[in-house]
């Protein structure tokens, strides 16, 4: 059953078996659920009952979830996604990311693995919509700044619009400017200790977040090879 005051899920597949499954596995892990089967029945859903997670299948009978995604964070962008696909593919993994995705879990999989993958991006937005520490609530570095108490991050000046997850790792690298961190290291601290993951979602992740920060000015974000990354 639900839990009053419990996070709202919106899941979307069009696999009826999937639907059911994942509904009554959340449920009974306390959360709120709503689920449909394409991206019209969503749109609609969602703006009646506004979803604190969302889980999206990547391809849809009506379009696909990448597309519904960006659709359904319109204005929203604090809301995490997880999509699902049925392949693990890197093209896949980049058309997720563009869309802002969170996480991505390939079918199939187990319903347990869903409630902490789900868990775990919940807790990222929600440590994200705070504070952490910093006397105004701003990081700078060179003329990137991260505004925690608004979610905001500027490039010189310009907003660069980012997921909880793309915003938690800048966060990272910026609090450790000039120093190098490892892949281990960003997985321990933007996934957390309970994300069972490998390195490559962290390569997606860093791939992604350069487009968006470096697009209109020197490169901030470095690999230094066979180590990790550093803000520099």
């Amino acid at each position: 059953m639900s839990t009053p005051g419990a996070a709202t899920v919106l899941v979307v597949d069009d696999e009826p078996n999937v639907r059911d499954l994942l509904g009554a596995t959340l449920r009974l892990s306390g959360f709120h659920v709503h689920t449909v089967g394409d991206s019209a029945t969503a749109l609609t859903v969602a703006r009646a009952y506004p979803p604190d997670a969302m889980v999206l299948n990547a391809v849809l009978p009506d379009g696909d979830g990448f597309a519904l995604a960006r659709e359904l964070r319109n204005g929203h962008d604090s809301v995490p996604v997880l999509f699902l696909a049925a392949r693990d593919s890197v093209t896949e993994r980049i058309a997720g990311l563009t869309a802002g995705g969170d996480d991505y879990v390939t079918k199939p999989f187990s319903p347990e693995e869903i409630v902490l993958r789900l868990r775990t991006i919940l807790r990222r937005a929600r440590r994200t919509a705070g504070t952490n520490g910093e006397s105004d609530g701003h990081l700078r570095y060179a003329d990137l700044t991260l505004d925690e108490d608004a979610h905001e991050v500027r490039r010189a000046g310009r907003i660069v619009e980012l997921s909880p997850t793309e915003f938690n790792l800048l966060r990272y690298l910026m609090v450790n400017a000039e120093k190098v961190v490892s892949k281990t290291q960003i997985l321990d601290r933007v996934w957390n200790y309970d994300y069972d993951g490998d390195s490559r979602i962290v390569e997606s992740y860093i791939s992604y977040l350069r487009k968006k920060i470096d697009k209109n000015g020197r490169p901030l974000i470095h690999t230094i090879r066979g180590i990790g990354y550093s803000l520099r």
